[in-house]
């Protein structure tokens, strides 16, 4: 089956049929495009129609006889009935034309196909010039193929042959829809979009590349899917690498020797090796590689690039490639990386040669070392666990291979902690100096603590910091910061960690290397009982020195200063540091920093008010932590993602979520889990549970006071249990709460945690004096940058203030709540405000649905950023969110502005 050929069969066909008098055509293309099936194909139909058909294949192992072509054309007819003048005729090798028209006849024409013309002899090269020169008195057909322009004969006389040909076609690789036609046919199913393309890429569109790729894949029995498609190196068969290698013998050993090292050392990120690399690889003259670049080039083997000579397709690199033996492919690769180095090459361009170098080289371990670096600095970790692993197979001194298993790990974490558990305690088994150990113990307890191993982190912690204790006093107490930031933060282990945290003070610490981790655990002592908030900004912006994940004392201590500088009601900074972290590590490519930034962001923005960050930060958190196999730390993420849901009035989504990371029953000792136990009391209170709200609030200020963190600016549970006792009408116990919180709230001094505790006092006391608690909240909380809080002082003052009696009065209130509420995407309070503006009479105006005042928050965040240029890509990434997210807000937002695309995007939004 000629697949995209049928235009040109045709032609050809048409040619042999009607033309009135002699002609030829030359079909060219390059290597494997086609021509000789094409050719067969048009000489089987000339002889269907009844002409004489004499057909000959030159090969460049005859050229050397004399008329071999000529003899392969009148074979045909040597059986045939002659008479003796016929047979005089064709015998005389030196007139053509004689034995051409003795051959003729009335009712019949005479078809002679000549396939790969430049590989023919000298003799039947001219032979064949003679009878062209004088075809046109006769009913003859000459048809021959011919490849990209090296002739194996005679160049000069084939050169002057080519203008002879009147009709020239020109073979061109099939397209993807021929691609795709061809699939099908042989693989018997339809193909995915993403196979064709892959296939055509791979076999550059050559048929009797793409056939053989097809036929094996259906021999290994593969579907034509995106899959087969990733991976279709794998399915190149040895008949194509066998097939191709008796055509470069042909072209002389050391053509063979240029194509198996440019096979070889092809690949990401050099599809195209330089001359001088071939040459030094190959242990060749540079000039003897450039003359078979030239000869390869010129039989369509490989192209021009722009780098260099690169293969026609991958699939005739890996063919070529997988006909070398092993050894000489380590060889190559060895020598490859050694003159890449000594040229001073990015480790980037050598890393790949490393990898495929012999065992047993010190030079290579070394160089695999630094490459590994050099990937971890750009944030490559794929490619510094390819450099370490393979390192790794090396013999190498004790003190080196810990580093390389440190290194290791490290790398592993963007992937799979679990396995980097397992490297970076064999890094700690094999470290000598305290600094080596403290470090790979601070690594290896961290990756224990995420995967919620807090027995194992706490115990490494201990164990090491008293042996090296002696030794290596300020590399202990960096490890005894950790240690007790660790202890306070379970429940089960807190009052072990609160007398030395009592304790610290920044003199024990010397130099920046532990000052700036102890100031982080002294914020969070400022932020306990007994503490104030001056001094937890102190601390915070002292530890922030270096950024939330410094990059030379990462450590999940600096938790601390974010969440002491939004206690502190300076929520700004938090975020300022966070972000400016953020930035940072997105170009690391650290999965799991980037997890813990987004999880500290979304917690950034719950202080603040901004329902649709937290949400789409907390949930970008808990899929990455997932992804890495930390799914048991992701329960302080799950817990803002399910406020937020509740915000929006989004309770079936809320319940859903908790019940599918396991947070409906017993939680466990982790601090954060406080926090979990306060939202899963509001939506308890939403769904109308009242007395299992209540259970949570209380037990979430049981656990933080365990560690002296019960109060108000931390978590605000006591108002929360107030607003659950009133609903049961206990309001003797909702009156005490509501006045302790005050009190604390005042003491810490921080107005928006006093306005949320007005707020829950206001609510409760009712009337007039309700009244004015809720309006004191307003007061406080309208200057600051927690917005949903504002939100619902403003909705439940401007209720109680309609209960009381005065619509009117209330009216703007509640008004001022539903443009605040909505701003933050808490639905649910706006959606309150409008119930009550309605009750007082009001019917507010439905909102827009045009127009910038009709975007949402989610969908005027993504495009404020696709105004200043960022793509859709760019996008996903600042946000925490799937492309498709940004791609269905984008659309949202350009049908609402009235606009069709990013072009009067920022127009649109000034307006």
């Amino acid at each position: 089956m000629l697949i995209g050929r049928q235009r040109e069969l045709a032609t050809l066909s048409e040619l042999t049929r009607n033309a009135a008098r002699g002609t030829a055509v030359i079909v060219r293309g390059d290597s494997g495009v086609g021509k000789s099936a094409l050719l067969r194909r048009v000489l089987r139909r000339a002889r269907a129609d009844g002409h004489l058909v004499l057909c000959a294949t030159a090969d460049a192992l005859d050229t050397p006889i004399d008329f071999g072509v000529v003899h392969q054309l009148l074979d045909d007819v040597a059986e045939e009935q002659l008479d003796k003048t016929v047979q005089a005729a064709i015998a005389d090798l030196h007139a053509p034309y004689r034995a051409a028209a003795a051959l003729t006849s009335p009712d019949r024409r005479v078809v002679l196909g000549i396939d790969d013309l430049h590989c023919a002899d000298t003799a039947s090269v001219m032979w064949l010039g003679k009878l062209l020169r004088r075809l046109d008195g006769l009913p003859i057909t000459v048809i021959a193929t011919m490849g990209p322009g090296v002739p194996s004969g005679d160049e000069d006389h084939i050169g002057t042959l080519l203008p002879l040909f009147r009709h020239r076609v020109w073979l061109t690789p099939l397209g993807d829809a021929e691609v795709g036609e061809l699939a099908e046919s042989v693989l018997g199913a339809e193909p995915e979009p993403d196979f064709v393309t892959a296939c055509r890429t791979a076999t550059g569109g050559i048929p009797a590349l793409l056939h053989a790729l097809l036929r094996s894949i259906r021999t290994h029995g593969a579907a034509p899917d995106a899959d087969t498609g990733a991976d279709l190196a794998g399915y190149v068969p040895a008949e194509v690498g066998r097939t191709l290698q008796a055509t470069l013998r042909a072209y002389g050993p050391e053509a063979v020797a240029t194509a198996e090292a440019a096979a070889v050392l092809s690949g990401p990120p050099a599809p195209a090796p330089a001359a001088d690399l071939i040459a030094f690889a190959a242990d060749m003259p540079q000039p003897a590689v450039e003359d078979s670049l030239h000869t390869l080039t010129a039989t369509g083997l490989m192209i021009r690039a722009e780098a260099g000579t690169a293969f026609s397709s991958p699939v005739v690199s890996v063919a070529i490639a997988n006909e070398v033996r092993p050894s000489r492919h380590q060889e190559l690769h060895a020598r490859a990386a050694r003159f890449l180095i000594d040229q001073g090459a990015a480790w980037d361009c050598v890393a790949p040669h490393l990898l495929n170098a012999p065992l047993g080289q010190s030079w290579v371990v070394d160089a695999l070392l630094l490459a590994a670096d050099e990937a971890m600095a750009d944030g490559d970790r794929a490619a510094a666990l390819g450099c370490l692993r393979r390192a790794l197979r090396e013999p190498m001194p004790d003190p080196v291979r810990a580093r390389a298993l440190a290194s290791l790990g490290e790398a592993e974490l963007a992937h799979c902690v679990p396995s980097a558990v397992h490297s970076l305690r064999r890094s700690l088994d094999l470290a000598t100096a305290p600094g080596e150990q403290a470090a790979a113990a601070r690594s290896l307890s961290a990756a224990l603590f995420t995967l919620d191993r807090y027995p194992e982190g706490l115990s490494v912690l201990e164990d090491v910091s008293e042996r090296i204790r002696a030794a290596g006093p300020l590399d202990a107490l960096r490890l005894e910061i950790d240690l007790v930031y660790a202890r306070v933060s379970r429940t089960s282990t807190a009052a072990s960690g609160m007398p030395r945290l009592m304790a610290m003070d920044l003199a024990e610490a010397e130099g920046p290397d532990v000052q700036r981790p102890l100031s982080a655990l002294l914020s969070l002592r400022s932020i306990m009982d007994g503490g104030n908030a001056a001094d937890a900004v102190t601390y915070a912006q002292q530890a922030m020195s270096g950024g939330v994940c410094p990059a030379d004392d990462e450590s999940f201590v600096y938790t601390a200063p974010i969440l002491a500088l939004a206690a502190a009601g300076r929520s700004d900074l938090a975020l300022t540091h966070v972000n400016a972290s953020l930035d940072a590590v997105r170009a690391g490519g650290s999965t799991i920093r980037s997890a813990y930034l987004a999880t500290l962001r979304a917690g950034v923005n719950y202080r603040v008010g901004n329902v649709a960050g937290c949400e789409a930060d907390a949930r970008a958190a808990v899929e990455s932590l997932r992804g890495v196999g930390a799914g048991p730390t992701t329960s302080h993420s799950v817990a803002m993602w399910t406020d937020a849901l509740v915000k929006q009035g989004r309770t079936e989504e809320a319940e859903q979520l908790l019940a599918d990371h396991g947070l409906t029953g017993r939680l466990n000792p982790h601090w954060a889990n406080d926090f979990t136990a306060l939202v899963r009391g509001r939506l308890r209170m939403v769904q109308g549970r009242a007395q299992e709200g209540l259970a949570d609030f209380l037990h979430a200020g049981a656990r933080a006071r365990t560690r002296l963190m019960g109060g108000p600016a931390v978590l605000p549970w006591r108002s929360e249990a107030a607003l659950a006792h009133a609903s049961l009408g206990a309001y003797e116990e909702a009156a005490a709460l509501v006045e302790e919180e005050l009190t604390l709230a005042r003491a810490w001094g921080v107005p928006e945690v006093t306005a949320v505790a007005l707020r829950a006092g206001g609510l409760i006391t009712g009337g007039s004096a309700g009244a004015e608690m809720l309006r004191e909240s307003v007061r406080l909380l309208e200057p600051s940058t927690a917005r949903f809080s504002y939100a619902q002082s403003l909705a439940d003052y401007g209720a109680l203030v309609r209960q009381n009696g005065q619509p009117s009065a209330a009216r703007n209130w509640l008004q001022q709540a539903v443009s605040v509420a909505e701003q933050c995407g808490a639905t649910a309070v706006a959606g309150f405000a409008q119930e009550e503006l309605r009750a007082g009479g009001y019917r507010p105006e439905p909102r827009g649905s045009h127009g910038v005042g009709a975007l949402t928050r989610s969908e005027r965040r993504v495009a404020d950023l696709a105004a200043e240029g960022l793509t859709n890509k760019e996008i996903a990434a600042r946000l925490f969110v799937g492309l498709r997210t940004v791609e269905v807000h984008l659309s949202n937002a350009y049908h609402k502005l009235g606009i069709s695309g990013r072009a009067g995007l920022a127009d649109a939004l000034a307006a």
